[in-house]
């Protein structure tokens, strides 16, 4: 018996989602927000916000010391190969109130939407404009209480992991190309990034029908990129890990940031560990590592 549209798979991309050919995609794991009002190991509170009717975003405020106090902050772009991952989600939840509560920092996490339901360039744009929407509270009169009253706008990070690297790369690329008046990006944290390779990457073809999915497109690698040397900030980090099969690419970047004509500081961590870990297997002792590498990387500021 011929098998229905709903039941034909036409693309398959473990560990991600496959596709059938009536167009229904099936996500290999679910994902169940965490709604939380303040995360119990460390007391940090947390709030979400809708910045437009497609993109949103969760806030990470650890304890405030006294009035007046203000704090870094940093906006996070989480990883998830451009179709998984989520702000609301346990991982990200553990890993940037631990993150928010030991830096004492503010984090904010954007949720983009994902493809392949949404293809590629969306989620750099949806990041964008997360960014501006953020940026409209350097002056104190944005739509959100803590950012005006607690986050510090001279101290202003942005970081990513694996995508959501890549990602945060590109926000501060635009933003050195004049697209922020208000403040300056003080650092970027490269964590565990990835970038394209000279082989086309087959998922991020379908993602992305309008690249080739290789090195020569700009936003999946900078060393194709005509403006990085503008990009917006003075430092970057860049951590990577031994038992990572993208830690070539990470290595890479640094070299491509240092011959660009880019003026800033980079600097390259290696660590134990595999793509993500500190993500992943927050409480092992190189999570709690890396994490303390991270805050003396914003407080240093």
């Amino acid at each position: 018996m011929e098998l229905s549209a709903s039941e034909v798979v036409t693309h398959e991309f473990p560990p991600y989602f496959r596709v059938y050919k009536d167009g229904r995609i099936e996500r290999f794991k679910k994902f169940t927000p965490v709604p939380v009002t303040v995360e119990p190991k460390t007391g940090v509170k947390i709030g979400d916000v809708t910045i437009s009717p497609e993109i949103g975003a969760r806030i990470f405020k650890p304890k405030i010391d006294g009035p007046g106090q203000k704090l870094p902050l940093v906006v996070h772009y989480h990883g998830g190969a451009f179709c998984v991952g989520s702000p609301f989600d346990a991982t990200t939840l553990v890993f940037l109130s631990s993150l928010a509560s030991e830096a004492r920092v503010i984090a904010v996490s954007v949720d983009y939407r994902l493809a392949p339901e949404h293809k590629l360039p969306i989620a750099y744009d949806d990041s964008w404009s997360a960014f501006q929407w953020i940026s409209t509270h350097s002056n104190g009169n944005g739509p959100n209480p803590w950012l005006n009253k607690f986050a510090d706008f001279d101290r202003v990070f942005l970081m990513g992991e694996s995508a959501g690297a890549n990602i945060a790369q590109q926000v501060a690329v635009k933003a050195g190309l004049g697209g922020l008046d208000m403040f300056r990006i003080h650092g970027l944290i490269m964590a565990h990034p990835y970038f394209a390779d000279h082989e086309p990457d087959k998922l991020i073809q379908f993602l992305y029908p309008e690249s080739s999915g290789a090195e020569d497109d700009p936003r999946l690698n900078p060393k194709s990129d005509p403006d990085l040397g503008k990009m917006g900030c003075p430092k970057v980090l860049v951590c990577v890990a031994d038992k990572d099969w993208f830690k070539p690419r990470g290595v890479t970047y640094c070299g491509t940031l240092k011959s660009s004509i880019w003026k800033g500081d980079v600097e390259l961590v290696e660590t134990e560990g595999t793509h993500c870990f500190h993500v992943f297997d927050p409480s092992s002792e190189e999570a709690g590592l890396l994490r303390q590498r991270f805050g003396s990387f914003i407080n240093q500021a």
